[in-house]
């Protein structure tokens, strides 16, 4: 289930929605050895969608060489990242007071927009790049 929002996560990242196998390969290794706090986080998110299946749902489909996030992936992923409602709240068990320590939840890591659009920018530019590359090899 980690597998499949980090799937989500990092496609929702790309320009279009669409990954080269090998980078959607290289992004995941990258957070798959980020430490707790990405298998963490996707844990709390895949608990909002605990059936989730993104090829079967149609969250994701392959063309091409790699895989595109759908419309209806993009909004499954902004559902888990909503703050939960009032409600969701609720069905909650409060925890019991006696030598309680569970931590505190943590609220979901934000980048500044300015870093999200060069990270957006120089992918576009390798993407430019293999594409001359493999022009000028034909």
């Amino acid at each position: 289930m980690n597998f499949q929002v980090t799937v989500l996560k990092i496609l929702a990242a790309y320009p279009g929605g669409f990954a080269v196998m090998e980078d959607l390969k290289r992004d995941m290794a990258i957070l798959a050895t980020s430490g707790r706090d990405w298998a963490e986080r996707t844990k709390r998110l895949v608990a909002r969608v605990p059936d989730l299946d993104i090829f079967s749902q149609g969250l994701v489909e392959r063309i091409s060489g790699g895989w595109k996030i759908t419309s209806k992936g993009r909004a499954v992923l902004e559902f888990m990242e909503a703050r939960p409602m009032a409600s969701e709240v609720a069905q909650v068990p409060p925890p019991r007071e006696t030598n309680s320590t569970l931590p505190a939840p943590v609220p979901p890591l934000r980048q500044p927009a300015d870093r999200a659009k060069r990270r957006r920018e120089r992918r576009e530019r390798r993407r430019e790049a293999r594409e001359r590359a493999r022009a000028n090899a034909s």
